[in-house]
């Protein structure tokens, strides 16, 4: 009976896959550290869209990462959130594409308004109240031109983001808008409109007015209504912009000077003018009785003495 022989274990295909797998490690390591020296592993380029009022060099200094950085230090995360809080951005996307490219996309605050500044300067205004030059840009004036605002006024603020919700085409016949504060209202506004029309409104109550301002002017000019002030308050009216006050029409009643028939029915006036439509005066003696007895001869004589009678001259009478 023969006994089978034990084969020898193969130590030569251990340590040859113990030997392989120490050189992949080795290698993959040091195409690693190549990696990362070479300038692969560097940014090379920063690819900027989206923006209209920020100029690229003002994005590319905010962001933290440089051309020659390394690719992956910093996270696009990281940079979306120092774009988002730079002034006139409302928000940011940042990608990277290899090798070295670092793509932004920038979505800026809307244009809700224009400006002039006390040199007469043009400037846009952003939903946020930024307020960016246009002199040097081609830019339309598609929007309301806010004058009469101080430069810190908060309600300046205020109206630019509550405009921001508006939908635009609710302004194309909105041409300047002022402030008019009162006691009542404090963010009262005057905005005027390019069909002739002042309305007077609060930043407050323009979301819900200003949509259906276009309906009160078709329905005012299907009247034969043109011109006019608007208010949209509490209660909305209507009212022309000629109106007089109370005290005006007052002062006239009261002023004879101003209503030139209480002029011509005074008696003892020089001239004894004729009422206007001829009631006062009859050329009939008999349709008029009151003419002849009212004179009395007594009086007209004694009237007619002094200045008839001639007074006697002294020197006669010393003759």
């Amino acid at each position: 009976m023969k006994v089978p022989a034990i084969k020898k274990p193969n130590t030569r295909k251990r340590s040859s896959r113990k030997l392989l797998a120490f050189l992949f490690i080795f290698f993959v390591t040091l195409l690693i550290i190549l990696f990362f020296q070479s300038s692969l592993s560097k940014v090379s380029a920063i690819e900027v869209e989206g923006n209209e009022m920020l100029t690229e060099d003002a994005i590319k200094q905010a962001l933290p990462a440089k051309p020659g950085d390394h690719f992956f230090a910093i996270s696009s995360s990281t940079m979306e959130k120092v774009l988002g809080q730079l002034r006139m951005v409302q928000g940011a996307q940042v990608s990277k594409r290899f090798p070295g490219v670092i793509h932004v996309v920038v979505k800026e605050y809307p244009r809700v308004a224009f400006q002039l500044t006390e040199d007469g300067k043009k400037e846009v205004l952003l939903a946020d109240g930024s307020a960016v030059s246009i002199e040097q840009r081609n830019v339309t004036i598609d929007k309301p031109l806010l004058t009469g605002w101080a430069k810190d006024d908060p309600n300046k603020v205020k109206l630019c983001q509550v405009m921001a919700k508006i939908s635009p085409s609710y302004f194309s016949d909105i041409s300047e808008i002022k402030p008019d504060p009162s006691e009542s209202y404090p963010d009262k506004i005057k905005m005027y409109t390019r069909s002739q029309f002042e309305v007077q409104t609060t930043i407050s109550y323009l979301p819900d007015k200003l949509p259906y301002l276009d309906l009160y002017i078709t329905n005012l000019k299907e009247n034969s209504i043109s011109t006019g002030v608007l208010k949209l308050l509490e209660a909305d009216n209507h009212m022309p912009f000629d109106t007089p006050s109370k005290d005006s029409t007052k002062d006239a009643s009261k002023d004879p000077a101003k209503d030139p028939s209480k002029d011509a029915a005074q008696p003892g006036k020089e001239g004894k003018k004729t009422p206007p439509d001829g009631k006062g005066a009859t050329s009939d003696p008999k349709k008029d009785p009151l003419k002849d007895t009212s004179k009395d001869p007594a009086k007209d004589a004694a009237k007619t003495t002094p200045k008839d009678t001639a007074k006697p001259n002294s020197k006669e009478t010393a003759r």
